[in-house]
């Protein structure tokens, strides 16, 4: 790897709480909750009818011909992508897009329009049916129409981890700059909401009937949520020799597996702790320089706890004395982009100093005893963050940035 530090010169956002940056952000400190009734499918046989769903598909700027064979995730995630390239600065005219890569964290993609496809098979016969909503099924779907609508034309790539996606998807953004690769990785994820995965969730008893607690005593699962978080990464040098406003540095990260379950976390803490430590020496960092972490936080009594004994483990006295947050608690738990929105969120905490709150926290729980920032949003004096993503399967991945 060459001496190359990595910078976030642009960020675009689409949630429950908004189609943009500006809304989301806004609603993320103002402790206000995207999730809400489902209203993408009957949900009525279902224990959970909650989710925080975009409400409004936002107009990602194509022609009408492709804008009617995109599925739900390449709608919103070419819409953080336009406003994230548009925040950067680039010139896309003056840059080589041999020297673009696009790396996404992906996974539902299309999946919502091919359980609509074999509905409306089933219900109306082949004629019926628009076969080709089908072609929006592979995860990489949204990386791929990206690098189409843009003409790049570096490197790409799709990591499909589940929760840990798109953290890990910036991880190997910042390998491909400091590789000397790309002069320009677009970067974060994109995923929707479907069936299968609330079905899926909701069967594993994983999903709660209210909204999400993060860290409450009284939690009982997560909310499903959509999202999308797109960051466009450059090389410092090169950012600031053409006047880009650096909006953060990624300093590195972590990436570990437990070996432990397919679905449930490793209860001592270490597993994820080791992720974090890995994270810190990625960054050449110490316990000591971390002033807040963006807590994985799902709400699931399993989880939380467990994430708790990581924080304290890897970084000692220093997680008594700083403060964590759930942006799930607003944003619902966003499948492969969570690490992606959650990225974009901590950039933001680090540019304006104000960390958003844990909504729906009404009791302390002991096992859960770290300053969660309740219900309110804090100012905070934040230099360096880290954010936690620890996914099904053991896939663990924590991101580390520092203030421009």
């Amino acid at each position: 790897m060459l001496d190359r530090t990595v910078v976030v010169t642009g960020l675009g956002a689409v949630s429950s709480l908004g189609n943009d940056l500006a809304s989301t952000w806004a609603g993320l400190v103002a402790g206000r909750s995207g999730i809400g009734p489902i209203t993408l499918f009957d949900a009525s046989g279902f224990r959970t009818k909650l989710a925080a769903e975009v409400r409004e598909m936002p107009d990602p700027g194509v022609s009408p011909r492709l804008l009617r064979r995109l599925s739900r995730t390449d709608v919103i995630g070419l819409t953080a992508a336009r406003e994230a390239l548009a925040d950067s600065g680039l010139d896309l005219d003056r840059e080589d897009p041999t020297r673009i890569a696009v790396v996404l964290g992906g996974g539902v993609s299309g999946l919502l329009d091919s359980e609509n496809y074999f509905r409306d098979l089933l219900a109306k016969g082949p004629r019926g049916a628009r076969p080709t909503r089908v072609l929006n099924h592979p995860p990489d779907q949204t990386t791929d129409r990206i690098a189409e609508v843009w003409g790049f034309r570096g490197p790409r790539a799709t990591i499909t981890t589940a929760c840990s996606s798109s953290s890990t998807s910036l991880g190997y953004a910042s390998d491909l700059i400091r590789a000397g690769l790309a002069d320009v990785v677009v970067t974060g994820g994109a995923d929707t909401f479907a069936r299968l995965t609330h079905g899926g969730f909701n069967s594993l008893r994983a999903s709660d009937s209210e909204p999400c607690r993060p860290f409450d005593r009284n939690r009982k699962g997560l909310t499903i949520g959509e999202a999308s978080g797109i960051l466009v990464f450059e090389e410092e040098g090169r950012a600031r020799r053409r006047g880009a406003t650096i909006r953060a540095r990624f300093l590195g990260y972590g990436l570990t597996s437990d070996a432990h379950h397919m679905t449930q976390p490793e209860p001592s803490g270490e597993a994820c702790a080791r992720t974090m430590r890995a994270c810190l020496k990625s960054a050449k960092l110490n316990p000591g320089d971390v002033d807040y972490v963006n807590a994985h936080g799902t709400a699931t009594v399993q989880n939380d706890p467990a994430e708790t004994l990581s924080i304290k483990l890897a970084l000692g006295e220093r997680a008594r004395e700083i403060c964590i947050s759930s942006n799930k608690s607003m944003l619902g738990h966003c499948l492969c982009s969570a690490g992606a929105i959650e990225a974009v969120a901590t950039v933001m905490t680090l540019e304006t100093g104000i960390v958003p709150p844990t909504i729906s926290y009404v009791e302390p729980d002991p096992d859960c005893d770290l300053d969660v920032v309740p219900n309110v949003a804090r100012e905070v004096d934040v230099r360096i963050a880290l954010s936690n993503s620890f996914a099904f399967g053991g896939n663990s991945t924590v991101v580390a940035f520092g203030r421009a």
